[in-house]
C-alpha cells in the first residue's frame, strides 16, 4: 500500500447523498476478484446521464471525490472502494460514511475525511470554481487539515491506528511484517521449548 501524507488535485463536486456501493459499482462488476479495470465501471449508471461529472474533462484524473451524507452505505462490496481507487480517487470528502465501506477504503489506501455539511458546501464552492475552472483542494493527513488557496481550513478527526497505518503505507501484511524480528524470537524459543511443534527440516 503506497503511503499517504497530503494529496492536492482537483475534486470531483459530487454530493450526492445516500450513495450507495451498487451505484459505486454495479453488482456485475463483482465477478472479478482483480482490483485493475474496475475504475471503468465506477459511477457506470451516473456515468450514462450527457454532463456527468466524472466524464467532464476539467475534473479527468481527480484524486479526490466529494460526496454527501452516508457515502457508501448498502453492501460490503470491498470492489467499491477498488473501485474508487483504479479510478484514482485517493480522498472521500462527505459528512458522514458507512461503516463498513469507511473500513474497506482505509485496507485499500484511501482516506476518508468527514466534515460538516458547511464544510462541505464551501469545498463543493472550491472544487467547481469561482469563474469556472475548478480550484485545487489540499488534504494534510498529518496535520488532519482540508485547506484551499482562499484560506479555508477545515481540520477532521481520524482513528490514531488509521492515521498510522495510511502515512506509513501499512497493510495487514506490512504490519504484520514490522514484527519480523518478534515473530523470529517467538519461534526460536518455541523450537528450544518445545521441539515437536516445529516441522522436521526437508531434506
Amino acid at each position: 500500500m503506497e503511503k499517504l501524507t497530503t494529496v492536492e488535485g482537483r475534486a470531483y463536486p459530487f454530493g450526492m447523498k445516500n450513495v450507495d456501493t451498487d451505484i459505486v459499482i454495479p453488482a456485475h462488476w463483482l465477478k472479478t476478484i482483480s482490483r485493475s479495470g474496475l475504475g471503468k465501471g465506477a459511477f457506470e449508471v451516473l456515468r450514462k446521464e450527457p454532463g456527468n461529472v466524472f466524464d467532464d474533462p476539467d475534473y479527468a484524473g481527480s484524486p479526490i471525490l466529494i460526496a454527501g451524507d452516508n457515502f457508501g452505505c448498502g453492501s460490503s462490496r470491498e470492489h467499491a472502494a477498488w473501485a474508487l481507487a483504479d479510478l484514482g480517487i485517493k480522498v472521500v470528502i462527505a459528512p458522514s460514511f458507512s461503516d463498513i465501506f469507511s473500513g474497506n477504503a482505509f485496507k485499500n489506501g484511501i482516506l476518508t475525511v468527514a466534515l460538516p455539511q458547511e464544510a462541505i458546501d464551501r469545498l463543493m464552492e472550491v472544487a467547481q470554481g469561482t469563474d469556472g475552472t475548478p480550484d485545487p483542494i489540499h488534504v494534510d493527513l498529518e496535520s488532519q487539515s482540508v485547506t484551499t488557496q482562499y484560506q479555508d481550513r477545515f481540520s477532521f478527526e481520524i482513528d490514531p491506528f488509521r492515521k498510522h497505518c495510511l502515512l506509513g503505507g501499512l497493510d495487514e501484511i506490512g504490519l504484520t511484517l514490522g514484527e519480523a524480528d518478534v515473530i523470529g524470537r517467538y519461534e526460536d524459543r518455541l523450537a528450544q521449548e518445545q521441539p515437536w511443534l516445529v516441522p522436521a527440516a526437508v531434506a
